[in-house]
């Protein structure tokens, strides 16, 4: 039985953040150290990003001025400090907005399927708390039965999407009748800040609002839709890495622990948590595993037992030994032959900032071709945590060149550092 994610679906907030007037901003806030400034110039430009989404309609930097603001003060230029409880109150308001929406056009966008069918609901987001939470809002305001069955992974950070797929997927296998709708929203935004501290500069160059949504069963696509078969999921920790992304809760909103040191984990480990997926998959197990080619190797001239086989004298016993790994003069990085790249067509890896996607690239030996999806969203829409990876595997199924058949992998990055990754199979009705 396939399990199918289909009628992927994605929203935004309607104030749209200009990073260079962003930038501008938070280089010019009263107490800044001129260091702080000019990491908050290096970081802004080196981000990767054009624009992003914000729910504060105070940040619309080009409009008029709130008569009380809590975020910003527009006619002073100033970031304001709102407590936690304001910050979470907001997006009570604001968060529920985008799980309707982003749940109502996924159950609109997706042919024989009605509200009424769905058994199950999975929500996933880190920017907020509130109960009854967004699963209950979901049943209410888009007229799900009430015993739909709900649940909310929370607090998880830029991975947790996967986990919900995997999870949808679990709850299929177990019963071939259900129909899931998985909800991502997160209202990064709500957490920014200005401060002398390189990881919170970090963080507010890079963090925003979304939403996004997809139906999960085993329903198969119709004529003229693409959809995601969920073929394998897998989890890894990092031997190290645990402080150096981590988000806690603060009197001031959430703080994101975001250090430079992430990339560089990224580039030791990315291949380490990648291999268990590959070996679960038969068909990849086999195209990427080393050949191995025989090698004679000399036996004494005397009669013994080498290996635990009897030789004689004179003779050679045949040994296996893996193939020596060449570099691929067409793409830097690669290994000639059978690689990740070219036995996987699309790459769906998590955008959590301009660096993560370089290392990733490089690591793997993918082609610029490859890491479009996941650029573009970053630059047009900025990180939204674990939104992100549901907007670039839309990304990826909308794009006119992905055909059915093609092998896609996903990968998310969070807290930890965890590594959460998963294979696709783009199918077509």
């Amino acid at each position: 039985m396939s399990v199918t994610l289909r009628a992927l679906q994605t929203v935004v907030p309607p104030t749209v953040l200009i990073q260079d007037q962003v930038r501008d901003v938070f280089a010019a806030q009263t107490g800044l150290s001129r260091l702080a400034q000019r990491l908050v110039s290096a970081s802004f430009n080196l981000s990767g990003i054009d624009t992003r989404h914000s729910v504060i309609d105070e940040l619309t930097l080009d409009g008029a001025s709130s008569p009380d603001p809590q975020f910003f003060d527009g006619t002073t230029q100033q970031l304001l400090r709102p407590s936690t409880r304001v910050r979470n109150e907001l997006y009570i308001v604001e968060a529920t907005k985008l799980f309707v929406e982003a749940g109502r056009r996924a159950l609109e966008a997706c042919p024989g399927i009605e509200a009424s069918d769905v058994t199950h609901v999975v929500t996933v987001s880190c920017t907020g708390f509130y109960a009854p939470g967004p699963d209950y809002m979901l049943v209410r305001e888009l007229g799900l039965n009430p015993s739909t069955q709900r649940y909310h992974l929370g607090f998880m950070g830029c991975y947790a999407s996967m986990p919900a797929l995997r999870t949808a997927k679990q709850f299929v296998e177990a019963d071939p009748n259900a129909v899931v709708l998985v909800v991502s929203a997160e209202l990064c935004s709500l957490h920014l800040r200005t401060s002398d501290d390189p990881d919170t500069i970090v963080a507010s160059s890079l963090f925003s609002d979304g939403a996004a949504a997809g139906i999960v069963s085993s329903r198969s696509p119709v004529a003229g839709e693409k959809a995601l078969e969920l073929d394998l999921f897998d989890t890894m920790i990092t031997p190290i890495g645990e402080g150096d992304m981590a988000w806690k809760i603060g009197d001031e909103g959430f703080e994101m622990i975001l250090s430079t040191y992430v990339p560089h984990i990224i580039d030791q480990h990315i291949e380490g948590a990648l291999a268990p997926l590959f070996a679960r998959d038969a068909t990849l197990s086999a195209v990427l595993a080393p050949a191995p080619v025989p090698v004679p190797v000399p036996v004494p001239h005397s009669s013994s037992v080498s290996m635990g086989v009897p030789v004689s004298a004179g003779s050679v016993t045949t040994l296996i030994a893996p193939v020596p790994v060449a570099v691929s003069d067409e793409t830097p990085g690669a290994i000639s032959g059978a690689t990740p790249a070219s036995a996987i067509a699309h790459w769906a890896i998590h955008p959590g900032g301009r660096s993560i996607l370089d290392k990733t690239e490089a690591k793997l030996g993918l082609s610029e071709a490859q890491l479009v999806p996941s650029r573009e969203t970053l630059r047009n829409y900025g990180n939204m945590s674990s939104a992100t990876i549901l907007f670039v595997l839309k990304a990826i199924l909308d794009a006119p060149a992905t055909d059915a058949g093609e092998r896609v992998c996903a990968m998310a990055f969070g807290p930890g550092l965890t590594v959460e990754s998963g294979l696709m199979t783009v199918t077509a009705g």
